[in-house]
């Protein structure tokens, strides 16, 4: 379609697809040019360098302002989705409310805006691919050879102006993985440069992440690499408005100074971003360089701001950064798993933990324990000093064993236990064997041929074929049973929803059994024959509480997620403070508008 636009935009240039003119580009149906403006964070140097951290903490800033915004993370991996990826190779799988396997990035965005994204927020390569391959074999291009350009290009530009439409967006944050330079995220740079061109400048804000080294053996930080490698940004047509350098230390003016003479880049529009004690003081950092200001400025948004509601969400914000480094009271909670020596395996749990502690008035560290290096003669050895224990998702036989023997050591012993997805497979494995008496009980996933398959594919789940294609993924609703542990954790309700991601599940023929000997299933689905939580009774076990569920993919920061909670006031009972004071410092960490209640409800 031919569209008449504002003169400070070129997309009244765009013309049919049948047309004879490179200028065009698919629009989404209701898109308004000009009503929305984009930031565009790039990574310069290497990757790693918190370009997810950088744009939600920006995000996070206008969306305090009372604008709306919106995130999408592209990722030049020619996967579909980020299902299949090790997490040794690229971080957590984080999986999003409708079940799209996205990057970890998108938890980082959902934890700092309080935001259920969706598939719009998260492209790949071979999404891209894909569809422009499909529209190719439909006859979309009608006839035309296609192209990097501008088919491909102009596919990205489509996701942007469909999530800038679907989200009623003030200000869409693009993210494009990688570094300048790399050959899979070519053509998205390429893409957000044409679409500046046809926006028109005054609607977008380019952000170059660059890092500054400081070699040991010179004892000065050095910003050649940076200049070099905003050198290739400017060769590929795009001229940053704002340069944050990532450090381990503050960036000293002098280093500053010569990336704002070689990138042509106003000096106070050059600031550190450097290491600190937490991601969420990031946004304050930004602000208190006049960063928000300055994309404020560029983008024309002044008229949309709202200083009262900043005022109000700074307040909040501040709050809760002051629970968590007033947290006095020190507990030790181990994580037993095979993916320990990459932290970002786990980064979900890792926050979920911070958020709970600040909650809770507790200094948490953390003991990272390989499942692989664990057995019954080694266990107490190795979990002796731990106030709580945590085995998480994953998938496979390696480290099996380690995490019976833990999940055996803690039940017995009163370690307080929390239990996510394989961590609850493993507790109902461990409980058949030990309690119930059924030796040979394990998991097909394990032993396929087992005997006593207590963990087994269900059967409408067996019919599906493919790799990921009988995966349970997303948010699903819980019923919880009243009473139970879980129920009173979240504030007495009859329902929540979490985000599941497996394949495996109890099987319903031994759930009586499993009963008979103690163990309640707390949790269930409404619809399927599918247990979701399981718990041990107060009487047997001060807390031993396990579920099929991701918890940790919803919690958020003013929004910590119950079951962590409730982990973490277990571990502090068993370092030696009070369950009295326990509930004491609760109450002088949350504010009654945070109170479980209220985090349940959302959850």
């Amino acid at each position: 379609m031919v569209i008449a636009m504002r003169p400070e935009n070129n997309l009244s240039r765009i013309g049919h697809l049948s047309e004879e003119t490179e200028f065009f580009t698919p629009m989404p149906t209701g898109y308004q040019p000009g009503k929305t403006k984009y930031v565009i964070v790039v990574g310069t140097v290497m990757s790693g360098l918190g370009k997810g951290i950088f744009s939600s903490s920006l995000a996070k800033i206008l969306q305090d302002k009372g604008l709306v915004v919106a995130p999408i993370k592209l990722e030049g991996y020619l996967n579909r989705d980020s299902g299949t990826l090790n997490p040794f190779r690229h971080g957590e799988v984080f999986v999003l409310d409708d079940g799209m396997e996205c990057d970890m990035d998108l938890g980082t965005y959902e934890r700092m805006l309080n935001q259920d994204l969706s598939r719009l927020n998260f492209t790949t390569s071979g999404q891209i691919f894909s569809s422009v391959l499909e529209k190719e074999r439909a006859g979309r291009y009608l006839g035309r050879d296609v192209q990097m350009i501008p088919h491909v290009t102009g596919e990205v530009k489509l996701r942007l102006r469909e999530l800038a439409t679907a989200a009623e967006a003030d200000v869409v944050f693009v993210e494009i993985g990688g570094t300048v330079g790399d050959v899979e995220n070519a053509y998205f740079i390429e893409a957000v440069r044409e679409m500046s061109y046809e926006e028109g400048p005054a609607n977008f804000c380019f952000v170059a992440l660059t890092y500054i080294v400081a070699p040991t053996a010179l004892g000065e930080q050095k910003s050649k690499p940076a200049q070099m490698n905003l050198k290739l940004l400017n060769a590929a047509g795009i001229h940053p408005n704002i340069i944050a350098c990532r450090a381990a230390s503050p960036v000293s003016t002098k280093v500053r100074e010569k990336i704002a003479l070689f990138a042509n880049v106003p000096m106070d529009r050059v600031f550190s971003m450097h290491d600190c004690d937490s991601v969420y003081v990031i946004s304050e950092m930004l602000r208190g360089a006049g960063i928000d200001a300055a994309v404020i400025d560029l983008l024309g948004l002044s008229d949309k701001t709202d200083s009262a509601a900043e005022e109000s969400a700074r307040k909040t914000w501040a709050s809760y950064i002051a629970r968590f480094r007033g947290a006095l009271h020190p507990v030790t909670i181990g994580i037993i798993g095979k993916y320990t020596t990459v932290r970002d395996s786990y980064a979900s749990i890792i926050h979920a933990i911070e958020h709970a502690g600040a909650y809770a008035g507790a200094k948490v560290q953390l003991e990272w324990v390989d499942s692989a290096d664990l057995s019954d003669a080694n266990v107490a050895d190795r979990l002796r000093g731990l106030h709580g224990v945590i085995v998480p998702g994953g998938f496979g036989v390696r480290g099996v064993d380690g995490k019976i023997a833990c999940v055996k050591y803690a039940r017995e012993h009163g370690i307080p236990y929390l239990g996510l997805c394989y961590g609850m497979q493993i507790a109902v494995i461990e409980f058949a064997r030990n309690v119930c008496g059924l030796t040979h009980a394990c998991s097909t996933e394990i032993e396929p041929d087992c005997p006593q398959p207590v963990i087994d594919l269900l059967p409408e789940q067996k019919k599906i074929e493919g790799l990921g294609g009988n995966m349970r993924l997303g948010g699903f609703d819980l019923v919880l049973t009243p009473g139970s542990m879980i129920a009173e954790l979240c504030g007495g309700a009859e329902r929540i929803r979490l985000r599941f991601r497996h394949r495996y599940e109890v099987d319903p023929k031994y759930v009586a059994a499993l009963e008979e000997h103690g163990l309640i299933f707390s949790g269930r689905s409404p619809d399927h024959p599918i247990m979701q939580v399981l718990e041990l009774p107060r009487s047997k076990h001060p807390f031993f509480l396990a579920t099929q569920a991701h918890p940790e993919l919803t919690s958020r920061p003013l929004r910590p997620q119950p079951m962590f909670i409730g982990l973490v006031r277990a571990a502090l009972t068993k370092s030696g403070v009070l369950a009295e004071n326990v509930r004491e410092l609760t109450a002088r960490g949350m504010s009654p508008s945070d109170s479980l209640g209220a985090t349940a409800a959302q959850a």
